[in-house]
């Protein structure tokens, strides 16, 4: 299927009767997997194609493997989205240009965040630039344009919020993603502030997926919880393999999942990077 077609489905999902869930992958093998449960549409993070090769999230290191790993995806029966961070550059016609690269092989979208490593969010005019710049270079390429007003460090600001997403979806945005935010009220706020599909990461603390679904959201990723959740569950296999189950002395079923409380966090699997940064 051609990336017009591809867009086109995509952008149909998030205007279905109920919202689009769409898991995050980290290589071919969690996409393809996901893909054969039955998931419409795939998409990537950041976090675990990061830690994956060895590299921090968020610095803009991974240009080579997100790419990489989006022309591969890209073959698969379903669209796929591709988190690249906040471009991996600061000019824009350096990010229309991955963004052209990516429609080539016929990934379907891209999610594009306005916060930076070093905790900050970069001036809304210069992210309106990057979106101008990508939704021109590649009109077919769904652009989900993130703001991390909920996610970096600082007083998270309901009106920033607002303000972002608005000049962000004037600037061509197709959908407007805002990480971090639970609370239904403000959910609300946002899904009546833009025509935008809005998109919220799914928070095992948060509302559910119906929840969200009934306050008008109309997407909802999981981020980096797949990736979390199967290192952890890796692990512990591995160990209970290795150890036997301490009250019966045989394995803990393969069925079993970690529990919540029990899945690194986000800066707990971004330390794991830290390893490799060492030598």
């Amino acid at each position: 299927m051609t990336n017009p077609s591809r867009f086109a489905e995509f952008r149909a999902l998030h205007h279905a009767e109920t919202p689009l869930f769409l898991p995050n992958a980290w290589d071919h093998a969690s996409a393809a997997a996901l893909v054969e449960r039955g998931f419409p549409a795939i998409g990537t993070t950041s976090l675990g194609v990061a830690v994956a090769a060895g590299k921090p999230d968020g610095e803009g290191g991974t240009r080579e493997e997100t790419l990489r790993l989006g022309v591969g995806l890209a073959r698969l029966p379903v669209p796929v989205s591709v988190d690249i961070e906040g471009g991996f550059a600061e000019r824009p016609e350096d990010v229309a240009r991955l963004g052209t690269e990516l429609v080539r092989a016929g990934v379907a979208g891209v999610n594009l965040e306005d916060g930076r490593a070093d905790g900050t969010l970069t001036a809304t005019e210069h992210q309106v630039e990057l979106i101008v710049a990508l939704k021109e270079a590649a009109p077919t390429l769904f652009v989900n344009a993130r703001t991390d007003t909920h996610w970096v460090g600082g007083e998270p600001s309901l009106d920033e919020a607002v303000r972002r997403i608005r000049a962000y979806r004037a600037a061509g945005a197709d959908g407007v993603f805002v990480p971090g935010l639970q609370e239904p009220t403000a959910i609300g706020t946002l899904v009546a502030a833009t025509d935008a599909p809005l998109n919220i990461l799914y928070s095992p603390t948060g509302p559910t997926p119906a929840a969200l679904a009934e306050l008008g959201v109309r997407r909802i990723s999981l981020g980096s919880l797949l990736f979390r959740a199967a290192v952890r569950s890796a692990v512990d296999l591995a160990w209970s393999v290795a150890h036997g189950s301490e009250t019966s002395g045989s394995p803990t079923p393969l069925g079993s999942l970690p529990h919540v409380s029990d899945i690194p966090s986000y800066a707990q699997a971004q330390a794991m990077t830290e390893v490799f940064r060492e030598r």
